[in-house]
């Protein structure tokens, strides 16, 4: 079993709510850091000091682009190389890099991905020419943050151009693994029909961090039935507190301990059923501490 790796907890469960709030929420609860990048507000060392009033550490932070169009290059690498700059003046090693654009995009299907959340065909897929210009720009990105210190580690995210155990298998293998890294979810993983457990053997040397989540996997199955959109699976509780879902995490863990993995464990409960964030992030804590993370 995993030892002795940080364990932090997103802040997406406070959305909306004051981000000093969530960073105490986040400290009493027993998490050593939380998700951090570049801030308009504050320099790298104000963030610092910020995280360290509350006893937390700056974990990986999210990038997000829509690397498959070209018009968008150049903007996508600077911002790249800004992002990992001051990822690591926060200290930090990793950055996840994901997909933008749920809603902007109309596919060959004539859905947008988030329209396809969970319930993907091929006509939802990135024709030829756009899959490989994404994947050469990722592999631009990586060597860009690689140059900062910083190891981009891809993320996949239901209702993204990157959603399904396919589409992931067929960035990885395009990619070069020496500068494109992984940081996967296990949440959308599941979500999106993919073998999780499977997903971490085949790519376990390469996952740098991670981002824990569960799900239910009865409203999983309702939604691709009924073709649910994102909005819909989580008004109607797709997501679940860590270790309260259907995702084994005992063996996900397992996995990672046999290919030496000591980075950020990441969790995040995107919307709670239960009464507050501060509730939901001591729950998915005192379940890792039954696992003796």
């Amino acid at each position: 079993m995993l030892k002795n790796v940080p364990i932090g907890c997103g802040q997406i469960t406070w959305r909306g709510l004051d981000e000093k709030a969530a960073l105490a929420d986040i400290a009493a609860s027993g998490y050593a850091g939380a998700p951090a990048g570049p801030s308009q507000e504050r320099t790298p060392a104000q963030t610092l000091a910020l995280y360290e009033s509350y006893g937390l550490r700056p974990a990986p932070g999210y990038f997000a682009a829509d690397f498959w169009k070209a018009e968008q290059e150049a903007e996508i690498l600077e911002r790249a190389r800004v992002f990992a700059a001051a990822s690591a003046e926060l200290g930090l090693t990793e950055m996840y890099v994901a997909t933008g654009g749920f809603d902007r995009d109309v596919m060959a299907s004539g859905r947008t991905r988030a329209a396809a959340s969970g319930h993907v065909t091929p006509a939802d897929g990135l024709n030829a020419a756009d899959f490989g210009h994404f994947a050469a720009t990722l592999n631009r990105v990586g060597e860009i943050t690689l140059a900062e210190g910083v190891k981009s580690c891809f993320h996949n995210h239901v209702g993204s151009v990157i959603e399904t155990g396919e589409e992931m298998d067929r960035l990885l293998a395009a990619t070069d693994p020496d500068v494109v890294f992984l940081g996967p979810d296990t949440g959308h993983l599941a979500w999106a029909g993919a073998d999780v457990l499977g997903f971490f053997r085949r790519y376990a040397d390469r996952i740098k961090t991670a981002h824990v989540k569960d799900i239910d996997e009865a409203v999983r199955q309702e939604g691709v039935a009924k073709k649910w959109d994102y909005r819909t699976f989580s008004e109607h509780g797709i997501w679940a507190e860590v270790g309260h879902g259907v995702i084994d995490f005992p063996a996900i863990f397992q996995i990672l301990a046999d290919a030496g993995f000591d980075g950020w464990i990441i969790v995040e409960t995107d919307v709670t059923q239960l009464a507050s964030p501060l509730e939901s992030a001591r729950v998915s804590r005192a379940y890792l501490r039954g696992l003796g993370l």
